[in-house]
């Protein structure tokens, strides 16, 4: 199974490259990855028939309960076999559907395969978690397939439309999945429905009840029933292939499938039948009915695809094992003919380039072999005999005139039992009608001029037509299939304590049965249905228009849009002292109620200064100056420097209390934040205007008096309030015998909590793909100029200079010797114009770029037992490059570093994630360190732990962050700057101001 997946996933991410080469016949080759699994599938049949089920488990995180935990069963394999079966059809089918010219079919391919691996693994998981991930997948490529057509507005809306109900629904699910998971200690599916009767009559009844109608949400929303049936008609924008898959065989058969998948245990629960016969009842009603409206041929089905869901809902979820032998049965056959319907529209929207009922007429004398393949689609769908869909729903009808006789059902049953008639009379009708739309030939209406189909292009829907017609024929292996799923039913009503009745059989002929004239009955109205269509139609008119679920979906999304913009326009007011001061409040006064509703008095032993160390209070009053002095500051720069003066503070402050790395770190942090500010301020005023004025001055200092203050209580009572000894206790042992490391803080990152950094270091490298964003307007200027000469005029230019002044002599001995310069590691003699050189500045780059590498290379290799690692030597090794950029500018930094910054990034994630997948292959857990011990020749005894490679990906990441914002926020901007200072003068007054721009860059 896990081989399968793989096998689907990489294919995907492969198929782009397929369709390059050979255009839409890649399509064929993409069928045979699930024609491979269909034929790999057949041969499980018998493993999981023979042992009940077949499992494979991969431990992910053991200690939170996760695991990749796949389960085939014979419910899963049944489902299996339409994922993958109809699949491979659909998408061989594609190869002669799409056009040569059709763009974007690497895509398009790629995610329709996906959606059959995600699909795959949604019915074969065994953990609640991991169905959910899978459920989501298939939300995405749903969405992604719906809005294949971008240009189209239609397809935009039904996408996100498709994108918004579903996933409401699963987030809905996903909490009643944890609620069943807690309740039942286990988030193992086959565990759960082997004790679902004592959790739902045991103390936590109703919190199982609660998470059980939670998850039918989530499969009421992605099955498309009342009230959420809505999104499946619009969904039909899709291509026909994708409503045939996924909105036929698939995706709405993924709600189909949770009911049937929790029903054994969970069909007893309090809520279980009034939502699952309710609604289904009303949507087969309503699909029905709507179907009966429409003029299009694909809107036809889409409306019956609705009816038949619900129908379906309604079987599987009844609870017996006549029902659930049933509902497997019809779901195997709706599979088919509806499968083969929508393809067959398909070929007719091809051939004639319409679907309206209205425009078609006499396709049947133009494609004889494709009115009878639709024919016998049709037909099953109706419940003819000797189909599929006869055999299935006789067994259906034959449930629920048991369920009707059931004294426990009481008046219920009987409603059931006859809406389901009227549901059938009215899927008779809408069958009748898309024949008629599709294939009559319509009086008045020309003959449509339809092209000869070829025989690769129909093989698809005969091939599932054939194989309803030997289902009808031959019921056998598909009840042999479906037996033991039933009689799950059998077992847990043995276990209840009532008497076990026992699931019947498919078979063509049951006799004369009550099913069977209801069966006539059914034809009868059906027919009467359509022959008076006309009436039919003119009743339909009667109803109102706005009673419509789509338009009331669009009415609430409008409403919930105007509430939003009211909102929005009363808190979004541009002002950035409105907005802390509503985040400041909120940040104190919730707190502040917090420890007054406690109550609890301050914890003893507080001081203000720590009796061994009193030069904490210079410190502090350092900290404190520079607070203040950055809010009175009324220049930007000096702002910016007053607030790191708080930061280097801080830092000695840990250097004191013995914490030399966290010093180290905060130190290289607060210079480069410093340095990245400054770069950024010099497109800024340089002015602080209404810095500390205005009328609400005394409500701010307020507010932040009273959320420093808070802040300070807080914290005091939180580390008053630990009851149980700190987890940090053990880190020392931890990190020696675990890490093989003496110092915890780095073997801590890199080991201990390896993916929270992980984390870290993936939103370091989104946060510099962000700043870059904002900055390059093309491409991410990762690949800067070549250096040129400032003696060629191409860098830099001082204007308003006279030529025979002092200063004009001085500019021009500048330039001569900026032109001799014999050594090119430094190269800003000849990339910055003169008046911004400061040649001690060089000098002392010169001296210390180098010094500042190799150090920063120690930093990493000693931080396992030292002070250091990945993040303080990337810090170092950032400030050395921002070094030398300040000394030789933008052409400089593109001399030292000829890699991209993306490519660092990209490069150090790759390296952080091998070292964490690498164990796996060893038979290890992610991110598990080995400790390896050898010796060397002049080096003597080596002893490596392997988590020094993640750490070493840890550095990369952080050199390319700084590279990215040094290159953002500086090259980038320097290039601004010398565009707008080579602009034409036009008078004296411009010619200041681009001198004054010039030299506002020195900072």
């Amino acid at each position: 199974m896990i081989t399968v997946l793989a096998v689907h996933f990489s294919v995907a991410v492969l198929a782009p490259l397929f369709f390059r080469n050979w255009g839409r016949n890649a399509f064929y080759a993409l069928a045979a990855v699930p024609a491979a699994s269909f034929i790999w599938l057949l041969f499980q049949h018998g493993p999981v028939y023979s042992g009940g089920a077949v499992s494979e488990v991969i431990p992910w995180i053991p200690g939170l309960r996760l695991e990749f935990a796949f389960r085939m069963d014979p419910l899963a394999w049944v489902m299996s076999l339409l994922v993958l079966g109809v699949g491979a059809l659909v998408l061989a089918y594609c190869a002669r559907y799409f056009k040569r010219k059709d763009q974007d079919l690497g895509a398009f391919g790629a995610q329709l395969l996906a959606f059959a691996g995600a699909m795959f693994g949604l019915v074969v998981a065994d953990d609640l978690l991991l169905l959910f991930i899978f459920w989501e997948l298939t939300t995405i490529l749903s969405y992604l397939l719906i809005g294949f057509a971008r240009t189209r507005l239609a397809a935009r809306r039904s996408a996100l439309q498709a994108l918004m109900v579903t996933t409401a629904g699963g987030l809905a699910m996903l909490v009643g999945l944890i609620m069943l998971g807690q309740a039942a200690g286990t988030y193992r599916i086959s565990t759960i429905l082997d004790q679902a009767q004592p959790l739902a009559n045991g103390p936590s009844g109703a919190m199982v009840s609660a998470a059980v109608v939670l998850i039918l949400v989530g499969a009421i929303t992605k099955s498309a029933l009342v009230p959420f049936h809505f999104w499946l008609p619009g969904a039909m924008a899709a291509p026909t292939p994708v409503s045939a898959y996924l909105h036929a065989a698939a995706m709405v058969k993924a709600g189909i499938y949770l009911v049937a998948r929790l029903a054994p245990g969970f069909a007893e629960t309090a809520y279980w039948q009034p939502v699952v016969l309710g609604l289904g009842l009303a949507t087969m009603l309503i699909g029905g009915y709507r179907a009966l409206r429409q003029t299009d041929i694909k809107l036809i089905l889409a409306y019956g695809t609705v009816s038949q869901l619900g129908f379906l809902s309604m079987v599987v979820g009844l609870g017996t094992p006549d029902a659930a032998l049933a509902g497997l049965a019809m779901l195997l056959a709706h599979g088919l003919f509806k499968a083969t319907l929508f393809l067959v529209v398909g070929i007719i929207d091809h051939q004639s380039g319409t679907r309206d009922v209205r425009q078609l007429s006499g396709v049947f004398r133009s494609s004889r072999a494709l009115g009878i393949v639709a024919g016998i689609g049709a037909a099953s769908m109706a419940g003819v005999p000797l189909l599929a869909g006869f055999v299935a729903k006789e067994s259906v009808l034959e449930a629920f005139v048991h369920h009707a006789s059931d004294p426990d059902a009481g008046p219920w049953g009987m409603v059931v039992l006859a809406g389901i008639v009227v549901g059938s009379v009215l899927t008779f009708a809408y069958s009748a009608r898309f024949m008629w739309g599709a294939f009559a030939v319509k009086p008045g209406v020309d003959p449509t001029p339809f092209k000869a189909v070829r025989p690769s292009f129909i093989a698809a829907p005969a091939i599932l037509s054939l194989l309803t017609i030997v289902y009808g024929l031959w019921p056998v292996p598909v009840d042999a299939w479906i037996q033991p799923y039933a009689a799950l039913f059998a077992s847990t009503a043995a276990d209840a304590g009532t008497p076990a009745e026992q699931a019947g059989h498919l078979a063509l002929w049951h006799g004369l049965t009550p099913a069977l004239g209801l069966t006539a009955l059914t034809f009868v109205l059906g027919a009467a249905m359509y022959f008076g269509r006309n009436a039919v139609s003119r009743a339909q008119a009667l109803v109102p228009d706005w009673v419509d679920a789509d338009r009331a979906y669009q009415l609430t999304i409008g409403a919930l849009d105007d509430v939003a913009v009211w909102i929005t326009g009363r808190t979004q007011r541009g002002s950035l002292y409105f907005y802390l001061a509503v985040i400041l409040t909120v940040a104190f006064v919730l707190p502040l109620t917090a420890i007054l509703l406690a109550g609890n008095p301050l914890p003893d032993g507080i001081y203000l200064v720590d009796p061994g160390s009193p030069l904490q209070l210079v410190i502090g009053a350092g900290i404190i100056i520079g607070a203040l002095a950055a809010v009175k500051a009324n220049k930007r720069f000096l702002a910016v420097l007053m607030v790191s003066v708080t930061g280097y503070g801080i830092a000695l402050v840990f250097a004191l209390q013995g914490a030399p790395d966290l010093a180290l770190t905060q130190m290289l942090v607060e210079t480069i934040i410093l340095v990245a500010f400054v770069l950024g301020m010099r497109r800024l005023p340089p002015e602080l205007r209404d810095r500390t004025g205005g009328k609400y001055r005394v409500v701010r200092v307020i507010i932040g008096a009273a959320f420093g203050a808070t802040m300070v209580f807080a914290a005091i009572f939180a580390m008053g309030a630990r009851v149980a000894a700190p987890i940090s206790l053990q880190f020392p042992q931890l990190a020696y015998e675990g890490g093989g490391g003496q110092n915890i803080v780095n073997v801590t990152l890199v080991d201990i909590r390896a993916w929270d950094t992980f984390g870290e270091i993936t939103v370091l490298a989104l946060a510099a793909t962000g700043v870059a964003s904002l900055i390059f307007v093309r491409g991410r200027g990762d690949r800067l100029r070549a250096s040129s000469s400032v003696a060629e005029g191409t860098v830099g230019r001082f204007h308003g200079v006279d030529p025979g002044s002092r200063d004009g002599a001085a500019l021009a001995i500048s330039r001569k010797f900026a032109t001799a310069a014999r050594d090119a590691w430094l190269v800003a003699g000849r990339t910055l114009a003169p008046e911004r050189r400061s040649i001690i500045f060089e000098v002392v780059t010169r001296l210390v770029f180098h010094s500042l590498v190799i150090f920063s290379l120690y930093l990493l290799f000693a931080g396992h037992n030292l002070p250091g690692g990945g993040f303080a030597g990337g810090l170092t090794a950032g400030l050395a490059l921002t070094i030398r950029y300040l000394a030789g500018g933008r052409f400089e930094l593109s001399e030292a570093t000829p890699v991209s910054a993306g490519g660092l990034l990209g490069i150090g994630l790759a390296t952080a994630a091998a070292s964490g997948a690498a164990p796996l292959f060893l038979g290890g857990q992610v991110f598990q360190s080995a400790i390896l011990q050898f010796w060397l020749p002049v080096f003597g005894d080596i002893k490596f732990v392997t988590s020094t490679i993640f750490d070493i990906g840890v550095y990369i990441v952080v050199v390319g962050l700084v590279l990215d914002v040094l290159r953002s926020l500086g090259a980038e901007v320097d290039e601004h700057i010398e565009e707008r200072a080579a602009e034409p003068v036009e008078d004296e007054e411009t010619e200041d101001m681009a001198a004054q721009t010039i030299s506002g860059g020195k900072a």
